[in-house]
């Protein structure tokens, strides 16, 4: 198992750390936090740090001393970490010299949790740290890494190990009908009432999960799973 990604939290507000801390830790990422800059210097000089969130409440030369001696930009090398700044609003200045220092990305106040977490998530890609197995249905995105499912509405849901051991089976014969006997093969129920008749309770709780019309009856035969088509933006 990879070793799991580990994100440092520098001076963000405690209303915001706690949610994003959460978000983080179900997404299979280990969170680290420092509420002072003077604390932060500890925790990124022992190194292993893949990203810093540096919250707004840090001076510009705090944020400026932390960015020239840690990021990947500056003394932190090729190895060192990248660094997210959250900035104030229509603070245009703060955010050009952050990014010129060195900064990897810029996100204004106030921010949403799911938002920031996708950033993170697209910079330890670029690092060779994949942040999850992303799935992107009709009406929510589903990351298989953490069992969560993220729908358009803002809310999650947690999948069950056999529903995501069924999700992974659709997703691995995309438009091949299997049938009854297929699934309890591949993805065996969870308990041992797996008769056959289950695995229509099974599809009908994993669809409603999923809010999804991608994975469809076929009458008397089995069960087939369509992509979706992607959305043209």
């Amino acid at each position: 198992m990879a070793a799991r990604s580990v994100i440092a939290l520098v001076s963000v507000a405690e209303v915001v750390a706690g949610d994003l801390a959460d978000h983080l830790d179900r997404r299979g990422h280990d969170v680290r936090q420092a509420r002072q800059p003077w604390e932060a210097e500890t925790l990124l000089s022992a190194g292993g740090i893949d990203i810093v969130v540096v919250g707004d409440d840090v001076t510009q030369a705090e944020g400026r001393e932390l960015l020239r001696r840690y990021s990947s930009q500056g003394g932190g090398g090729e190895g060192g970490p990248d660094f997210i700044l959250i900035c104030r609003p229509r603070d245009l200045v703060d955010k050009v010299l952050a990014l010129e220092l060195g900064a990897a990305d810029v996100i204004e106040s106030p921010l949403n949790v799911r938002e920031l977490a996708a950033r993170i998530g697209g910079l330890l890609t670029r690092r060779g740290r994949a942040a999850g197995e992303l799935i992107v249905l009709e009406n929510a995105t589903v990351d298989l890494r953490s069992a969560m499912v993220m729908h358009r509405s803002g809310t999650e849901d947690q999948l069950s190990p056999g529903q995501v051991a069924l999700l992974r089976l659709f997703l691995a014969c995309p438009r091949k009908v299997l049938t009854r006997d297929d699934i309890i093969a591949a993805a065996p129920a969870e308990n041992a009432d797996a008769f056959d008749r289950s695995i229509d309770s099974r599809i009908v709780r994993l669809r409603r999960k999923l809010d999804t019309e991608t994975i469809t009856t076929i009458r008397g035969a089995g069960y087939r799973f369509d992509p979706p088509v992607p959305r043209n933006e």
